[in-house]
């Protein structure tokens, strides 16, 4: 039951998750293409390029990478190996899921952490305190005057958003706002708590469908096998 491809939100917030994940890969994917297309012919047709594209192409592809974590959970991609636990009982197989599961829900909140402590400082924010689990928060530098190599910012009301949110700080009495030259760190940054929290999320969910019975496991290992039944029983259809 590995359930890959056929995933169904149950609830509101589970919809409009799903289709926020949809979306974001879509337009990452379309994004990455079009610049790629339009730096190429800028190349060889035009001796030129559009500088920023490189940069603009490796951190769209960072944030596929880690949106394709928290979807490999959703659809039961995630590849392993089950050679041993098919030779137990389906009961203890689901209970060493449920294992599995709560291992995992544990170190994605570690994740989580880490991810958090990470980017808040880009943000201006303070990061977390504990070793392996957030305790609190403790006063960290601020790092948010970072800026990418060479990333213009789009839009003047983007720009000066990002400088009056992160980049501004009180002295005597009066905000001091500093100024963006590129997009700040904290903008391409932010993948990496937004996506931490999805995989939290949709390992908890894997879980509760191992709870109720819906799969056994949180891995696919058989999609090989999975792919020659269905393309002989699409065969057949057509057939």
């Amino acid at each position: 039951m590995s359930g890959q491809g056929k995933y169904q939100p149950r609830s509101a917030f589970g919809r409009a998750i799903h289709s926020f994940e949809e979306n974001a890969i879509a337009i990452m994917l379309g994004l990455m293409t079009m610049i790629t297309f339009v730096n190429v012919i800028m190349r060889y047709v035009f001796n030129s390029l559009v500088i920023w594209g490189l940069e603009v192409v490796l951190v769209l592809f960072a944030w596929m990478v880690l949106f394709g974590i928290s979807y490999g959970f959703k659809i039961t991609a995630h590849l392993g190996v089950d050679a041993i636990t098919n030779l137990l009982s389906p009961s203890t197989r689901r209970i060493l899921g449920l294992l599995s599961g709560a291992i995992c829900i544990l170190y994605a909140i570690m994740l989580l952490k880490g991810a958090w402590d990470y980017w808040a400082p880009f943000a201006g924010m303070n990061a977390t305190s504990g070793r392996w689990f957030p305790t609190g928060f403790e006063t960290t530098r601020s790092r948010s005057y970072f800026e990418t190599d060479q990333v213009p910012i789009p839009f003047d009301w983007f720009k000066a958003w990002l400088e009056q949110t992160f980049n501004s700080y009180q002295e005597g009495g009066k905000t001091i706002v500093e100024s963006y030259s590129k997009l700040p760190r904290v903008v391409p940054y932010l993948i990496l708590p937004v996506a931490c929290a999805l995989i939290l999320y949709r390992v908890i969910e894997v879980t509760l469908r191992i709870w109720r019975g819906d799969q056994d496991s949180l891995i696919v290992s058989h999609e090989a096998e999975d792919a020659v039944e269905e393309a002989a029983a699409r065969a057949a259809k057509e057939g």
